[in-house]
């Protein structure tokens, strides 16, 4: 049996990653008296694109662990498909914000490969909405999209 890892050692990249949405969530309402940050468009493409990883990862996760434990794996699917509404509902607030200005909204979507070392974003938000559907629609029907009501297990 391999040796478990310890706790402060798993998976460093999610908590990294928790650790750093933990600050984003403080640093928008600020302690003084200032007024919260709103969201922008940007602020929810960025959300929408860790929303989308967090797809992915919550689907190899249930693939991998329905095998071996149908429940867990059907608790994982679930939450997959959960999360989906959620990713589904961001995408949605997106388009229906408006762009700060006409200067902005051009440089956001103008192209500029010399800002990143790998060439342009492959995706848009759109884009990536779309493809996640898709992957979503191959493993889920219409009846596991509907509203629910959570009930415990234990």
């Amino acid at each position: 049996m391999p040796p478990r890892t310890p706790p402060d050692d798993a998976h460093p990249y999610l908590r990294a990653a928790s650790a750093g949405i933990r600050h984003h969530t403080r640093s928008l309402s600020p302690p003084d008296a200032a007024p919260p940050r709103r969201a922008d468009r940007l602020h929810l493409d960025v959300l929408h694109a860790h929303l989308t990883a967090l797809l992915h990862l919550l689907d190899h996760l249930a693939e991998t662990t329905r095998p071996p434990y149908p429940t867990a794996g059907r608790h994982l699917a679930t939450a997959h498909t959960r999360l989906w509404q959620a990713t589904s509902e961001v995408h949605s607030a997106f388009h229906l914000l408006p762009a700060d200005t006409a200067a902005e909204e051009a440089e956001a979507s103008a192209c500029h490969p010399e800002r990143l070392p790998e060439g342009p974003p492959v995706l848009t938000i759109c884009q990536r909405h779309l493809t996640a559907g898709h992957v979503l629609r191959r493993k889920t029907t219409p009846t596991d999209l509907r509203p629910h009501t959570t009930a415990c297990a234990r």
